[in-house]
């Protein structure tokens, strides 16, 4: 199996993760709203959501990365030539690679910081540091996403 195919695989695995959290957020706000209706709320709903929404944006990047899935404006790009559009394809790769590694040190920083100081939330007491951990995970999942992305446009330009 392909470095590629077994990014894609980890990515898809999360993915997966990510749209169950999102049925829970669907079921929970529609169960809250109807449980509202009766005078009788889910406590903590808020939280539940805010941090399902966390979880959802964080593990579906990989996965929207490798299949392309992001919106892309290329009016500029389709002006230039095979070459030159390989070119900045990579640059913007090695870009993403230093941000996402960027971003995926600080969320584990923070996320330790949170683990250290018992950091929870307001009316349920869920630890942050989990989700935290999870979402810096999934950059740096993210970076070898754009690695594997970056390594097909070299061995596309050698054809």
């Amino acid at each position: 199996m392909a470095f590629s195919d077994r990014i894609r695989v980890f990515n898809r695995i999360l993915y997966t993760i990510s749209g169950f959290v999102l049925i829970f957020m669907m079921l929970l706000t529609v169960a809250d709203t109807i449980l509202r209706y009766f005078r009788k709320p889910i406590v903590g709903t808020y939280e539940l959501v805010g941090l399902s929404a966390a979880v959802v944006l964080g593990f579906s990047i990989p996965y929207t990365t490798s299949v392309k899935g992001h919106i892309v404006v290329d009016f500029l790009t389709m002006k230039f030539k095979p070459k030159t559009k390989k070119f900045w394809l990579f640059v913007t790769r090695l870009l993403g690679i230093f941000l996402f590694s960027f971003m995926g040190y600080e969320m584990m920083a923070m996320a330790n910081d949170w683990r250290i100081s018992g950091e929870v939330s307001a009316t349920l007491k869920l630890p942050f540091y989990p989700i935290a951990f999870g979402i810096g995970i999934c950059l740096f999942l993210q970076v070898l996403t754009l690695v594997a992305d970056a390594i097909s446009v070299v061995r596309e330009e050698k054809k």
